[in-house]
């Protein structure tokens, strides 16, 4: 068995910074903002396999970008994760505005965020799709290490 330490692989331990953009240039995220580079496991489910897949068999030092379709990225928009709430399900402290990202309760305790769409009389409409699906983005990586 070869000696592939340094090598991303399944289960590489990984410690990189990335910046996410949308097809016009614009920033979707990055962790060059804070200087906090990121860590996550190759298939711990952090990233999206579109996005663990650029990063298989890079080593500290690489510096790459990567263009992603929406498929490989973060999917399309579904339908189906729009919802209509009932305006009152929201509190005095937290009304719904539209554009407002909100976190909502799963019955199974977990929590997903929703961007609050429109406000109209007593329905609000919340997207919990993912606020980048449907966009082609460039992935730009670079390896502080992997082990």
């Amino acid at each position: 068995m070869s000696d592939s330490s340094g090598v991303i692989t399944d289960n590489s331990e990984v410690v990189l910074h990335f910046d996410l953009k949308l097809s016009d240039g614009s920033a979707a995220d990055s962790t060059r903002v804070n200087n906090k580079p990121a860590k996550l496991v190759i298939g711990d489910g952090n990233l999206t396999p579109g996005f663990e897949s650029c990063l298989l068999g890079l080593v500290a030092g690489d510096k790459k970008s990567f263009t992603l379709e929406p498929q490989d990225a973060f999917g399309f928009p579904n339908p189906d994760n729009i919802y209509h709430l009932d305006r009152n399900k929201f509190s005095g402290e937290t009304p719904a505005e539209e554009g407002m990202i909100m976190t909502f309760s799963q019955p199974d305790g977990s929590e997903l965020p929703g961007i609050v769409r429109s406000v109209a009389g007593a329905s609000v409409t919340v997207d919990f799709n993912h606020p980048l699906a449907g966009q082609t983005i460039t992935f730009d990586v670079e390896i502080i290490s992997v082990a």
